[in-house]
Parts: structure tokens; sequence; C-alpha cells
């Protein structure tokens, strides 16, 4: 039995582990690095103790800080969650050797599986089909061009180990394949410590169906039906449903069996996910196991009834499997949305900064797993995930719907989030016909349709009844009416509004007529006419946010009319200065002082929150100075490079 469990991670993983030993009344207990000593997650456990500075390396994947931390607050278990040591066969080792309960698969099992080289070759033994492609010893550039040349393109360059989509690029002709393997190969050694990789067919339009397992000590080993995680950007899952639209019953029975025999084939032990890639034609490969929880279990959670975090710790603890396979039925459907600090508008660049305001939507069928509240830092340091929206209903269109009110629901501010890409997808008529495949975002995003545009009526509308009704006018003339004048970002509009009585006001200028407002709390609501509108207000340093439709806009006032006014031109450091997009750190300097470049070309390799993002040339020049070295922090706006 368990009775204290140490939690090897953080954010809302942590959160959700420990909310699930308590539940089984068994002691939570935390870590944390320097950076995350006010996070969300310790409030969720009875004790917890710092491993090291905020560099990942250097804490959440310090196996001997964090074995001194178990041993420090008398853990029996570690329980590893997702990401960071979960699938370290080495850290499975370590935590047995320690004389510690390892939650999770057995090291040799995780070692096997970890490996996707190694994976494949077990399942195949299991007669479970896999990608075409090569998984052997030849690791020479050279070498692995011809059999990808061989396999045919595109191709698909994937790390050995780990996931996340980090240490995998798509080629698609033999002029791309050695940067792109160079690049693959960097980003899994940071990611994961190892740079092998191997290659695999691009399948060009699959679905991405993985099958949830569960396996105790005593032989037994069932799945839990699957998900589907077609949708995604850089090779991450965003949006995950369980059941999938893609599977008849007979093939969710073929898939299933052969998701059972690979996790048999190792010896399989606790929880884990076998993934694959439905093809067009209905053909299936293995794609790889993941052995350790899903960030996406909650779907199989809801439509299954089955607490995964209870089994994990049930199994670990000696218990057997008490579930039979033929009992196991989907009941109603549910749709997961990751919440990431992440600017659509912005080629989805993460985004670094202090939730001022989270408010996390409330209801029938609603989860939420968040790993932040309000004055939460978000930083370069570890993943941009910041929650998980989880919507359930009986059947898909009804979870879909009740997905997009919570979305529009959810209030962050301080930061960008990917809530308007996310309302976008669930709003998509492809998206709501279940025809989605890997390849949707590709085909179908266009980060223009998130950029900032010109203010709506209805919009200038709320921002008027909010300042209205809360008293927020940072200046007036006389008592003849207040004047409104409102940027919103090069855009100025000015609405004149005079009072007529309680809740009731005159407007002129940007928008005519009589204006009823109403507000309760946060929550304002403005008439004007036929013209309705309803959004949260909260104050901002020298403005104010409105949060409406899964979006937050940020207001200023204009200044006053003055008769002394003066113009003066802001600093600029030309156009030929280029800089860093966000804060991060410097993995790759591409360019040498005096080096012609065209346009695209890689200037600066940039990495931030566990992602590499290449910065590039605007178009043709010469390098003038480079102002930055590999392995240099660098802070958001940092001038990187200067070209002529």
């Amino acid at each position: 039995m368990i009775h204290r469990l140490l939690i090897a991670n953080r954010g809302e993983i942590a959160v959700r582990i420990a909310r699930g030993a308590h539940e089984l009344g068994i002691v939570p207990l935390g870590i944390y690095s320097q950076a995350d000593a006010d996070a969300y997650h310790l409030r969720f456990v009875d004790d917890a103790l710092c491993v090291g500075p905020p560099a990942a390396a250097a804490s959440y994947l310090n196996t001997e800080a964090i074995i001194a931390a178990a041993k420090s607050l008398h853990a029996d278990a570690i329980h590893p969650g997702y990401g960071f040591l979960s699938e370290r066969a080495a850290f499975a080792a370590a935590v047995i050797d320690a004389g510690l309960i390892f939650v999770g698969p057995t090291p040799e099992a995780m070692a096997t599986m970890g490996s996707k080289i190694e994976a494949k070759h077990c399942v195949r033994k299991a007669g479970v089909p896999t990608v075409p492609g090569y998984d052997g010893d030849e690791r020479a550039p050279a070498q692995l061009l011809r059999r990808a040349e061989r396999i045919g393109f595109p191709i698909l360059i994937k790390a050995s180990a780990g996931g996340g989509g980090r240490g995998m690029r798509v080629v698609d002709t033999p002029e791309q394949f050695d940067e792109a393997l160079q690049a693959a190969k960097r980003e899994a050694l940071a990611a994961f410590g190892d740079d092998a990789v191997l290659l695999e067919r691009y399948l060009t339009a699959p679905r991405h169906i993985e099958f949830q397992v569960l396996a105790d000590m005593y032989g037994k080993t069932i799945h839990l039906g699957e998900r589907e995680c077609s949708i995604q950007r850089r090779h991450q899952k965003i949006i995950e449903e369980a059941p999938s639209v893609a599977l008849t019953p007979e093939l969710r029975t073929e898939m299933g069996a052969a998701a059972v025999r690979a996790a048999q084939a190792v010896g399989y032990v606790n929880a884990g996910t076998i993934e694959f890639m439905l093809d067009e034609d209905g053909s299936y490969y293995f794609l790889e196991m993941n052995t350790r929880l899903q960030v996406e279990h909650p779907v199989t959670e809801l439509v299954h009834g089955v607490d995964l975090v209870h089994w994990q710790l049930r199994i670990a603890g000696g218990q057997p499997l008490t579930l039979e396979q033929d009992e196991i039925r989907p009941r109603g459907w549910a749709i997961e949305a990751r919440i990431y600090a992440e600017d659509p508008a912005q080629g989805m660049l993460p985004s670094i900064g202090t939730i001022s305001q989270w408010e996390a939507p409330q209801g029938p069928g609603i989860r939420v797993d968040a790993g932040v509240c309000n004055g939460s830092d978000v930083s370069i340091y570890y993943d941009s995930m910041l929650a998980k929206l989880i919507a359930f209903d009986s059947d898909r269109p009804a979870a879909i719907v009740r997905l997009d009110a919570a979305l529009r629901d959810l209030c962050v501010e301080g930061i960008r989030t990917n809530v308007p890409l996310l309302l976008w997808i669930a709003r998509q008529p492809q998206f709501r016909a279940g025809q989605t495949t890997t390849r949707f975002l590709d085909d179908s995003f266009d980060a223009s349709i998130f950029a900032p545009r010109a203010v709506d009526d209805a919009t200038l509308l709320a921002a008027v009844g909010g300042l209205l009704s809360n008293g927020w006018m940072p200046w007036r003339i006389g008592d003849a009416g207040i004047p409104l004048a409102l940027a919103f970002g090069d855009a100025e509009r000015t609405v004149l509004a005079s009072r007529l009585g309680t809740g009731r006001w005159q407007l002129e200028g940007a928008l005519q007529g009589e204006c009823v407002v109403t507000q309760r709390g946060e929550l304002v609501q403005a008439q004007l006419g036929e013209l309705k509108c309803s959004a949260r207000i909260g104050r901002n340093h020298g403005g104010f946010l409105l949060h409406r439709d899964g979006e937050t806009l940020t207001f200023a006032f204009a200044p006053p009319p003055s008769t002394e006014v003066t113009h003066a031109a802001g600093a600029t450091d030309g156009a030929g200065t280029i800089r860093a997009p966000m804060p991060g750190k410097i993995a790759k300097v591409a360019v040498g002082e005096g080096e012609a470049v065209d346009a695209r070309a890689l200037l600066v390799v940039l990495e931030a929150m566990k992602m590499e993002h290449r910065i590039e040339a605007t178009g043709k020049a010469t390098v003038g100075r480079v102002l930055v070295r590999e392995g240099e922090i660098v802070s958001a706006g940092t001038a990187l490079v200067e070209l002529t």
C-alpha cells in the first residue's frame, strides 16, 4: 500500500494527481524549482521541497535531488506525471533502487517502449502493423539520407526517445534533409538527452487514434477504448475526444486487441497508451507507446466512468484489476481542448507574463484541469500549457456546443492564449462533421484570421457601457456630457455620453442613440436600439480590458484635447535589426558577420518553452553584426543580428 506519494512534476498534472491521492487517503507531497516557489500546484500537497534552480535540467530533471526530496519527506512512492522524467527508464530504476515504489511500468518495459526504434521491433513480433520506414543501426547523415530516398519523400524524422512533437521534422525534398536532421537531433538531445532518430514514411492525411490500456501485476491487461487526437500543431495535440467518429465497432475491437498485444509484448504494468495512425484507406499502424498517464486522459475518464489516477495508484500498490474488458463501453462523448499560453495572431508564439485574471467556466458537463490561477507567472522554462478544458455530453454535437460555450466563458488576462484558435476550431464545419485529419490545421489555419482588427460597434458599445457603469472616465469637460475617447491599437473612436437617468444614456459620435446599461459584477450588458452586447470588463494600467467571445481586448484612454500638442517620433533601431520575439535561450547561431543571406535564411534558433523557433531574414541582406552567442539567455526584444 502507498501511504505518502511524492509527485515529481508541476502544473495541472501535479494538481490532478494530488487530488486523486487525497481521495484514496494517500498523503500527496510535492517538489518545485526556485521559479515555482509560489506555484499553484503547491496548494494541493501536504508538504514540498525545492529541488533546484529554474531550468528543468537542474530541478525537475534532477533525479538525485528528487529522490533525496522523497526520502526527506518520508515518501514511499513517486508518481512522475507526464513529461520531465516520466518516461526515463533510468529514473524509474533509481526510484526502485532507493527502496521506493514507482507509479508506472517496470524500467525494462519503459526502456523498450521509450525507444521508438525498440518499440517498433517489439510490436512487430506481436503482429502489430508499423509504419514503413527505417529504424536500423545506421546513424551517419549520408546513410540516413540514402535510406530516406529509398522510402520516398515526404519523410518524417522522429526522435527515438520522448514525444510531444519534439525532435520531429517533416522533410519534403532531399535538399532539406540535412538541416532538418540536425534540428531534430539537437531538439531531441535538449529535450530527452538522446539524439537518436528514426525515419518513417510520412502519411499525408491520417487520423491519430490512441488506445488507453491498463495492466496489473498479475498478467491482466485491458483497454478502455480509443481517443482521437488528430487536430495538432507542430505535432502536438490541442483537441482530443473520445470516442472517435472514424471507428466502426469492428475496427474498434481489432485495434483494441492490437493495443493489448502491444502492451503484453513487453509485460507492461500500470496505465499506458498505444498510439496508432489510421490511414485514409482504413489501414492502421503502430506509432508509439506512451508509458505514462496521458495529457488527454480526462476524456477517457468521463466517457468510461473510470478514474485512471486511482487505478495507477492501486496497481502500483499491488491491487489487481477488477475491470473486465466486456464491461468497457463508451457512454456519451467528451472533448478536451488544451489551453496554451500562445498567440494565434503571432504564429503561435509563446506568451510570457503574469496572469492577472483567471476565471474558469463552470456548469454541468464541464471539467477544467488547471495548473494556474490569478497571479501565476508563465515563464520561459516550462511547457506553455496552462490548463485543459473538457466538455462532456450525451453525444458529439451536444459536447461541441458545450465546449464552445465553455471556451467563450473562460477568461484569461495578462497573457495571450490560444482560446481564439480553439473557438475557431469548434465552429469549423469540417470539425463539426468529424472530418478532420492531422493535416486539418496545416490546410486550414491562417494566422491573419486572428490578427488585431478594428473594433466593431457591438464591442465598442460594451466598452462604453462598462466605462459608464463603473465611472472609469479619466477626464471630462464641464457637465455637458462625458467624452469617451478610446484607443484600440492605432485607432481611436470617440463617444459623447449624456446621462438621461439610472442606467440610461444618450450617445453621440461613433455611437448614436439612447443606450441602456446594466451590470452584474464584472458582466456588463448594453443595448443601443437593436444592437446588444455583453462582456466582462476589468481595469488595466492606463486603460481597461474587455473579455468577449473567448478573447481579451485591451483598450487605452486617448489623451484629452490640448492646445499645446507636440509630436515626437519614437526611437527606432532601424529595419535591419532582428530582435527576439520572446524570452529564450540561443540554441544556434547560423550566420557570421559579413555573410550574404536571402529572404527566409536561418539566422538564429531560439529555444523557448521546450521548443525551437527559427529566426529568419526578412529579405536579401548582408550580416553586419551578430549580437548574441549560443547558450545565451535573452529577453523579448533583445537585438540578435544586424542586417545591412
